[in-house]
């Protein structure tokens, strides 16, 4: 941990406070912008690899090859999604198909609702509040 941090913070005044804010906040920023760059191109690596092992388990007809260093599987991956949520939405209803659906509340959604509606509360629902800090870079730096 930086030195300025390791001192006692409750003495510290708060300008101290922020600057070490800052310069630990733009040190992660940096790792953060180093590693991304990394595991992109990790991550083309993979991609090449990826395509060739599927194009010879295809002519293999193989969904699973054995090899000294380790099993090779390829499975089907499916996504689903809809660009009609009306017509989704009646269907789930006219089957009774509520497992279809994440179960997750719309957080800045429910925000706005309870706002807009203060004397309604669905039964059940939890709600926790916390303060955050933000510090913002003064323009002389």
């Amino acid at each position: 941990m930086d030195d300025q941090v390791q001192e006692d913070v409750t003495s510290m005044p708060l300008d101290k406070m922020a600057a070490a804010y800052i310069r630990i906040r733009d040190a992660r920023d940096e790792l953060k912008r180093k590693y991304e760059a990394e595991d992109e191109g990790l991550k083309e690596q993979l991609s090449v690899l990826d395509g060739h092992i599927l194009e010879v388990c295809k002519e293999m007809n193989a969904d699973s090859v054995r090899t000294k260093h380790g099993t090779i599987i390829r499975s089907v991956k499916s996504r689903y999604w809809t660009n009609d949520w009306d017509s989704m939405y009646s269907f789930i209803d006219e089957h009774n198909a509520f497992g279809l659906l994440e179960k997750r509340l719309h957080q800045t959604n429910m925000k706005i609702f309870l706002e807009e509606n203060p004397d309604v509360l669905p039964a059940g629902l939890n709600v926790e509040n916390s303060y955050t800090v933000v510090v913002r870079r003064s323009k002389e730096n």
